[in-house]
């Protein structure tokens, strides 16, 4: 989901970045409200850090990468998930790839669009406990399908308005690269949560994560 550096023109980069704080800065009531969520949000980034840094493939106009979004999301919840993907790629563009600094903006929202999405139709559902929505892996296999093409179109955006003329046969290929990653993440996810709720009863496991939250069959 890393645009190549260099297509996208400045004032369009500025207006990524002001976007990317602003959502930034919708989680902080969040934090006022829950102090926790700073942990879960450093625990959260180091995850997604350490998946994306694991494994990367370039593809077409992008890059391939085993981003984490719903292993974060289930474990530490929507606002950990947010500010550990704005944390993680502040802490890889300047530690790993400092040539990602100018689209910190554009990356944050690739990442951070797709999973209000998530939340707002399918995840939120599986935290609340009126409705009792059991965790399944067909429900994280829809919640990934649901973010990755959340995060397919955003890539697909970031294309559309760039300086460069790319094929939308170029786009389908990386789109098309992106499925087997899909799977494997939906697979990451539901064994990570497995694992955690089995160790739920742990005061620590029940505090930073969001398990205890979740309905199980």
């Amino acid at each position: 989901m890393h645009i190549e550096i260099g297509i996208i023109d400045p004032v369009r980069l500025a207006l990524a970045n002001a976007a990317a704080l602003s959502l930034v800065a919708s989680q902080v009531p969040a934090i006022i409200r829950n102090p926790l969520i700073i942990p879960k949000t450093a625990l959260a980034a180091v995850i997604f850090t350490v998946l994306m840094q694991a494994w990367h493939f370039p593809v077409g106009p992008s890059e391939l990468h085993l981003i984490g979004a719903t292993t974060v999301y289930m474990l530490f919840g929507f606002a950990p998930a947010m500010l550990g993907f704005a944390l993680g790629l502040v802490l890889q563009a300047f530690l790993f790839e400092p040539a990602d600094i100018p689209h910190l903006g554009v990356n944050a929202l690739s990442l951070m669009i797709p999973m209000i999405a998530v939340h707002y139709s399918f995840g939120r559902r599986l935290f609340d406990a009126r409705l009792n929505d059991r965790f399944t892996l067909s429900k994280v296999l829809r919640i990934d399908a649901v973010y990755y093409a959340g995060v397919s179109a955003m890539v697909g955006f970031w294309l559309m308005i760039s300086n460069d003329a790319v094929a939308m046969t170029d786009w389908a290929t990386w789109v098309a690269a992106y499925f087997p990653v899909f799977l494997v993440e939906a697979l990451i996810t539901f064994g990570a949560v497995t694992v955690i709720k089995g160790l739920r009863a742990n005061g620590l496991v029940s505090r930073m994560t969001e398990v205890n939250r979740l309905t199980f069959a």
